[in-house]
């Protein structure tokens, strides 16, 4: 399940999408429209700034806008920056890997299956980006 907040970076994300200019925006016009705690929504930007997908411009005229473009921006991208492992067990996360206690990957049944819903989330996730969550 995605956290409130990957759900709140996701559209902020597709808010800033869908704006026709590059021009900055401020992060109270996209808590208002999106209706996000500004807070919270502050820091969710902070974070992605400093993955280098948004960057922001201080002073008049400023706020955020991407530092990268949209189209290439993979969800999962964000969901791992914001959220960690996709998957849905250690054992089988590519980037985030843990060996499970008392189990033996080879022959365990769940971390086969896993891996298959894993590779199925991924395949979606890896190709779909920002630009595409604001076509709609």
């Amino acid at each position: 399940m995605l956290s409130k907040k990957t759900q709140y970076a996701f559209q902020a994300l597709m808010y800033l999408a869908s704006k026709e200019t590059d021009e900055p925006v401020l992060i109270a016009e996209i808590a208002r429209k999106k209706k996000i705690p500004l807070k919270f929504l502050e820091n969710i930007l902070l974070e992605l700034k400093n993955a280098n997908i948004l960057d922001s411009k201080k002073g008049k005229g400023g706020g955020y806008y991407f530092a990268k473009n949209p189209k290439d921006v993979p969800l999962a991208t964000v969901m791992r920056l914001l959220d960690g492992p996709i998957s849905l067990l250690p054992c089988v996360s590519l980037y985030f890997y843990e060996r499970c206690k008392n189990c033996d990957e080879k022959s365990c049944g769940l971390h086969t299956v896993m891996s298959q819903v894993r590779d199925a989330n991924l395949k979606i996730l890896e190709k779909k980006t920002i630009a595409d969550l604001a076509k709609g």
